[in-house]
């Protein structure tokens, strides 16, 4: 519609034009009275320099005559042409400029760009200046076939005309964003919000911009337009508003004079101090010669993407040569007042000298305009464009402009597509009176501190004094601290109230305290963040699921959640999480019943049969020792053979109770006893604390292993109400009508109690975190088994793209790790246990075996050696003569020498072989020499 509207009042001047026109004819001496506002003006009479012989040729100058700009542009443009033909004298075509004032409106420049093709037949023309005027030049040029060449409309969307006819000899806007990205990357800032102007110009940029942020996962919350016209009060509030915002990084994309009221307001309410960061385009940055050093004082801190200009002999010369030449067009001037010319004039300048090239290659063997073919009602139309001629050098022109390569004073000058090409980005940090530099981008390298690409070029930038002349780099967001506090979303639970508790009046139904495990975490986290969070817990609707829940984050009904809030896949998608602060997982809970069947053999359980049968190979073994060391001294160990079998055997067991009553008269058989009975009083107690763990505590199993026991004997399974448990048992093939719910641990053991035939349940499904407090409870009663699924915990939820998220979770892994934690779940889960069916089956089926107890036999077994075999050795020597005695067969040696092993041994002390039998002392003195007798008894 605005389009259609500026097309109206362009015919509607033309018209108007045309009238005037013919009334001059009669009033020649008030002509130039009458005159339009569009004046041709010629720069410097170009007539006059015209050698006779060569060919004029006009060109159209379209631009805002009166502004600083339009006349450094304007210099530029006439100094290249002096500049080529004064160095080129043998060029045989003369370039003569056309200028008409573009009065910085839209319908002006179009009117200018009609007036140069319809009455001038110019074969080119030079602007003009802004994007939004050239969106219609550029189809006046198409359609007359005349050339249009911009050095400043750098909108993005001005190629979407398709025009062969345009050439853009400056780079386009969109070429910048990806710089931008770099160094919103490299500071990792994860929100910027664009400020541009409420036009064509700055909505150009911003699809470019949101892309290339997105592409670094930087989010734009927010784009504030104002409008060129604003009031100062309009820029206020809109800054005002930005304030509210916790995003301090800004990207500005307007023009200069529109951008130096910004950052005046800017500086005025605040917003140029510590924490914020603002970078602008090059639509700023390339200008900032030109902006007034009271605003620069405003913009201190500032980070700006300039075009970069290779330094060069013709570059230094031309400066040199500037101020005095811009002199010589414009006296007027004063010294203190002329500007430095920018890379915007040095676009001028090779523009022009490469038209200048253009049309001597394109030569001049038609330059006139020839007539379209037009009905008589379109020659009658007031359309103003049916009128228009085209022009016959027009393709060879377009053809001759868009070969040129050259290397201007801008760089290489180049144009691929009728778009000049760009390469390279300046840095650079608003400081004091001007710039620093601080790095370079391309496409190739990215951002580097040199324009000199090398292996030994350093990454990243060069520090940068940001706003408020700190060299801190700022996070790029902070609370607002004049605006709302956090509205933090809290589930509302009838249940498990150790998680999350909402305290209401009961009349007011008001709330008074909002407490629980996972809140504990929160303020525990939110006190270990550097800076301050205002925040307030708001209860949720109860009737809301917790996907509801977190889904109003989306809605921005809530500022973040905070609760027993499980990290989803599906969730994610609209909502931020933190790292998780519990435990994940879900499991099965189960009953648990005794399954342990008790006979009258359960006496032998406590024992392996390996350890049954070694502990009795030793009773044996160790009444064997006690005979060979006992039976030559002691008489209690003497008799007939079976006497002294049943005695050996008798006193070796009979230290299983401790009830042996013989004394032992050898000293190794003490040494062999004590042994012994140190091992039989560890198999004696750890075999009764075995047998009444076996007699006394329950062998308790589950009652269910496997959920798809469930599934096929149709049981009913519980799950939390509002849980995503219910998504999970519907993924498994379980019908609504085996689903049970509960909201509370009472309300589960209610349900298993009845059962699945009464319309309990025979197990539940639920988060591990549940399930712990659950069996805190009733310990005895449940135990978890399979299956286990996945679940990433607990988490914070907070909008896509929050700042505090990456924040909050570096914090929750220090508390997480820190003794608050422990008190934290002290205070809460006080009871919580581990209770599980695998410790219970351990405790409950542990059978002693020889693996607890051989080491216990291993010194037995050496001790009874060691003393045989000394006091075998010991009867050797002492019956020396009789094995010695060479002259008996050795069988015989053998025989006498058992013989003799078996008699009393005469030799030993008294005391040593006293006994009292039935009370009364019996004197071994006394005994019968014979070999044969037996002690008398009386």
């Amino acid at each position: 519609m605005a389009h259609f509207i500026v097309y109206i009042m362009i015919c509607l001047l033309l018209i108007l034009m045309d009238t005037l026109e013919m009334l001059l004819s009669f009033l020649a001496p008030i002509s130039m009275v009458l005159q339009n506002s569009a004046t041709v003006v010629t720069v410097q009479d170009e007539e006059e320099k015209v050698v006779p012989g060569e060919v004029k040729v006009k060109v159209g100058v379209v631009f805002d005559l009166d502004s600083v700009f339009g006349e450094m542009s304007l210099s530029c443009i006439s100094m290249a042409l002096d500049d080529l033909y004064s160095s080129r004298s043998y060029y045989k075509t003369r370039i003569v400029l056309h200028s008409i004032d573009s009065n910085d409106t839209v319908v002006d420049a179009a009117a200018a760009a009609l007036e140069l093709i319809k009455k001038e037949e110019v074969q080119a023309i030079i602007g003009p200046t802004s994007s939004m005027q050239a969106n219609f030049i550029i189809n006046i040029g198409d359609k007359a076939e005349v050339p249009i060449i911009s050095f400043s409309a750098t909108r993005p969307s001005l190629t979407s005309h398709r025009s062969s006819f345009f050439f853009r000899a400056a780079q386009n806007d969109s070429s910048q964003v990806k710089a931008i990205g770099a160094i919103v990357k490299t500071f990792k800032w994860r929100q910027v919000v664009p400020i541009h102007s409420d036009n064509e110009f700055g909505e150009g940029i911003i699809p470019y911009l949101i892309d290339a942020l997105q592409e670094v996962d930087t989010d734009v919350p927010y784009q504030s337009k104002i409008s060129a016209s604003a009031r100062d009060e309009q820029i206020i509030d809109e800054l005002n508003n930005l304030m509210k915002m916790p995003t301090r990084v800004f990207v500005v994309h307007m023009a200069p004079h529109h951008a130096s009221r910004l950052f005046t307001k800017a500086k005025e309410i605040g917003m140029m101090k510590r924490g914020y960061v603002w970078i602008i385009t090059d639509a700023i940055a390339n200008l900032l010669d030109l902006i007034d050093p009271s605003v620069l004082e405003a913009m201190q801190g500032v980070v700006g993407i300039k075009t970069y200009v290779p330094r060069s002999k013709g570059l230094d010369s031309f400066k040199h040569d500037w101020r005095k030449r811009f002199q010589s067009y414009y006296p007027r001037r004063k010294e203190e007042d002329i500007p430095e010319v920018d890379v915007f004039g040095l676009w001028a300048y090779d523009a022009a000298w490469a038209l200048a090239m253009a049309v001597e290659k394109a030569g001049t063997d038609n330059l006139r305009y020839t007539s379209t073919n037009i009905t008589a009602s379109k020659m009658n139309s007031t359309n103003y464009l049916y009128t228009l001629g085209v022009n016959q050098n027009g393709q060879k022109l377009r053809d001759a402009f868009s070969n040129l390569k050259f290397r201007g004073l801008a760089g290489e000058f180049s144009l691929i597509d009728g778009q000049l090409q760009s390469s390279l980005f300046e840095i650079v940090n608003v400081n004091g009176n001007g710039r620093r530099n601080v790095g370079f981008w391309s496409a190739e390298s990215g951002l580097r501190r040199k324009v000199e690409e090398s292996e030994r070029s350093a990454k990243g930038l060069r520090s940068i004094i940001w706003p408020g002349e700190r060299i801190v780099t700022p996070k790029g967001w902070e609370i607002p601290t004049n605006g709302k506090k956090l509205r933090i979303g809290v589930p509302v639970k009838h249940g498990f109230r150790e998680f999350v508790s909402v305290i209401r009046d009961p009349k007011t139904n008001a709330t008074i305290d909002v407490g629980g495990y996972c809140i504990d975490v929160f303020k525990a986290v939110i006190e270990t963040l550097p800076y301050k969070v205002d925040y307030e817990f708001v209860p949720a609707n109860p009737n809301f699921s917790y996907n509801e829940l977190t889904y109003q984050v989306f809605l921005g009904k809530f500022d973040a959640v905070v609760g027993d809030i499980t990290i989803r896949a599906n969730r994610s998608s609209y909502l931020d999480y933190t790292l998780p602060f519990t435990e994940s997982g879900v499991a099965m809970v189960v009953p648990m019943k005794n399954s342990k069947k008790t006979n009258a053999w359960v006496f032998l359980k406590p024992l392996t049969r390996d350890l049954w049968f070694v502990t009795a190979f030793f009773f044996v073994f160790v009444a064997f020792v006690i005979w060979i060391l006992e039976h030559r001294v002691n008489e209690q160990f003497r008799g007939s053979p079976l006497d002294q079998l049943c005695t050996s055997l008798w006193y070796s067991f009979s230290t299983m109770v401790f009830a042996h009553r013989e004394v032992t008269l050898n000293n190794l058989t003490r040494v062999v006893v004590v042994v012994w009975l140190f091992v039989v009083l560890i198999i004696t107690q750890s075999y009764t604390a075995s047998l009444a763990s076996l007699l006394t505590v329950q062998d308790l199993k589950p009652t269910v292993t496997d959920i798809n026991q469930l599934l096929k004997n149709g049981d009913n399974i519980g799950y939390q109400d509002g849980s995503f448990v219910y998504e999970i048992l519907k993924s498994l093939k379980f019908h609504d009508s085996q689903l049970k719910s509960y909201e509370s641990p009472k309300e589960m053991h209610q349900l298993f109690t009845r059962g699945s035939i009464n319309g309990g349940i025979s197990a539940a499904l639920d988060e591990i975190p549940y399930i712990k407090l659950f069996l805190a409870m009733y310990c005895s009663q449940y135990t978890t088994t399979e299956p286990t699924y996945k679940a990433d915990g607990f988490g914070f939820g907070f909008p896509i793209g929050s700042p505090l998220v990456p924040h909050i979770s570096r914090r929750i892994l220090e508390v997480t790790e820190s003794e608050r934690m422990k008190k934290i779940e002290e205070k809460w889960f006080k009871t919580l246990k581990e209770c599980t069916a695998s410790k219970v089956a351990e405790l409950s089926s542990t059978r002693l075996s020889i693996n607890s107890f051989w080491a216990l036999f291993l010194i037995t077994g050496v001790a009874s050696l060691c003393s045989v075999a000394f006091y075998v050795g010991k009867f050797l020597y002492d019956e020396r003569t009789r094995w010695q005695n060479v002259q008996s067969p050795i069988g015989e040696r053998l025989y006498k020498l058992v013989g003799e092993f078996m008699k009393r041994d005469q030799r030993a002390h008294p005391l040593r072989r006293r006994i009292s039998i039935n009370g009364v002392p019996f004197n071994p003195q006394a005994i019968v020499a014979s070999d044969d007798d037996h002690p008398r008894r009386d």
